[in-house]
């Protein structure tokens, strides 16, 4: 066993927060997919940890706090940066590369911006920097636009969201096309081809469900039909075993129905993905912060799990996943948030409140989205090195320079 010692930065991303590495830093046998690149991220977050704590690693012990970010300069014409995503499971050897995270989409524009992934000529002294981001593990084109003062990325500000404890600046993001392409060559969106569908689930039974493919594979229940109000927090769920394993089998039956797996227990090995969240009409109720969130001022109220676990606010693809299905009339999410046509929506999460926008239409008798928006903030919390006790073949020095992510 050797150390390495990693150039990297730890950033807060919406409210997710990760280790970001350059893929050009990235050991020689790390650059492609396997064994070697999986076992380094999960030593460096400290996973599998069966306490649950992550205490050797960078992770947090929680879905928003176990995830590495890779980065390069593109290798699309059109685009500038490729960004790729892994999130590291806490209790298990196991690195996902099936989704990506809305989230931590925040800080890839500024980490690319400050460390030398985009030409310093096109850095506007201040004003907004248009960054295309390529995103690998779904193949889709995020736009971020990130505030820059004097040259340099713009961290400090007013923009607040529930959440995150601090204010800071807004960076706006576009999801391009968030919806999977169809394998033949139509659009995924609702990939059994129904805004609702019966869904058996074994041991639970039959469950009114809306899935759809828009920013993550998500599948969307009414919470009644689960025991649940919609205004949750998370210890209500996440200290109760038999709700969790009843998600766990909804997302099983949901993702089997999809066609994202070929059986039921293929879901454990594809734990980011697909998503189960559960939907109910506005109704007032007090955030996990004490803050109360009144009825008058959401649409509907939201929750939903990651990695097995309830999560504390909301995952920034899985809003996609919402603001796309609130506004398309028909959905379970739609009927939510009190029905009709709409191009945005303002949903309760256990930390507050999120407003995210989609255009949606209806294009030849099938639902097309041409974007989803959101703003989140972002900020560096420690940048230097990493290290980690990898084997001596995982220690080898990386070249200095790279032609990009070649691995998905």
């Amino acid at each position: 066993m050797q150390t390495l010692k990693l150039p990297a930065i730890y950033m807060r991303g919406g409210t997710s927060k990760g280790v970001f590495i350059k893929f050009e830093d990235l050991p020689t046998n790390a650059r492609t997919p396997g064994s070697a690149l999986d076992a380094m991220l999960l030593r460096i977050i400290g996973s599998p940890d069966p306490y649950g704590k992550q205490i050797d690693g960078m992770g947090g012990a929680t879905s928003s706090t176990s995830k590495c970010v890779i980065l390069s300069k593109s290798t699309r014409a059109d685009h500038d940066v490729d960004y790729l995503f892994g999130q590291i499971s806490i209790d298990k050897p196991f690195v996902d590369w099936s989704g990506n995270c809305g989230n931590l989409t925040t800080a890839v524009g500024p980490f690319a911006i400050a460390n030398g992934l985009i030409d310093k000529a096109r850095i506007p002294h201040n004003g907004k920097m248009t960054i295309r981001i390529w995103q690998a593990n779904i193949s889709k084109t995020i736009i971020a636009h990130v505030p820059i003062v004097n040259g340099e990325v713009q961290e400090l500000g007013d923009f607040e969201m529930d959440g995150v404890t601090f204010p800071a600046a807004e960076v706006q993001l576009e999801f391009m096309d968030p919806a999977a392409e169809d394998p033949d060559g139509g659009g995924a969106l609702f990939p059994t081809g129904n805004l609702i569908d019966e869904l058996d689930v074994p041991g639970v039974g039959t469950l009114k469900a809306t899935m759809t493919t828009a920013g993550i594979p998500t599948i969307f229940v009414n919470a009644l039909e689960v025991g649940c109000t919609g205004t949750e927090l998370q210890d209500a769920i996440n200290s109760d075993p038999t709700k969790l394993a009843m998600f766990e089998k909804i997302r099983a039956a949901g993702a089997l129905k999809m066609g994202l797996i070929k059986h039921a227990d293929e879901a454990q090995k594809r734990q980011h993905t697909p998503k189960i969240a559960f939907v109910a009409p506005a109704s007032t109720y007090i955030a996990s912060s004490g803050k109360p969130v009144n009825a008058s001022d959401i649409d509907l109220c939201v929750r939903a799990l990651s990695m097995g676990k309830l999560h504390h606010a909301m995952m920034g693809t899985a809003s996609v996943a919402i603001a796309v299905t609130a506004c398309i009339p028909g959905t379970l999410v739609n009927a939510a948030a009190g029905g009709g046509a709409r191009k945005e929506a303002r949903f309760g999460h256990p930390s507050g409140a999120t407003l995210v926008g989609a255009e949606a239409a209806l294009v030849d008798g099938e639902w097309q989205v041409k974007k989803a928006v959101m703003s989140r903030s972002a900020r560096v919390l420690m940048e230097g090195w990493v290290r980690a006790s990898v084997d001596g073949e995982q220690a080898l020095n990386a070249p200095t320079s790279a032609r990009g992510v070649k691995f998905v």
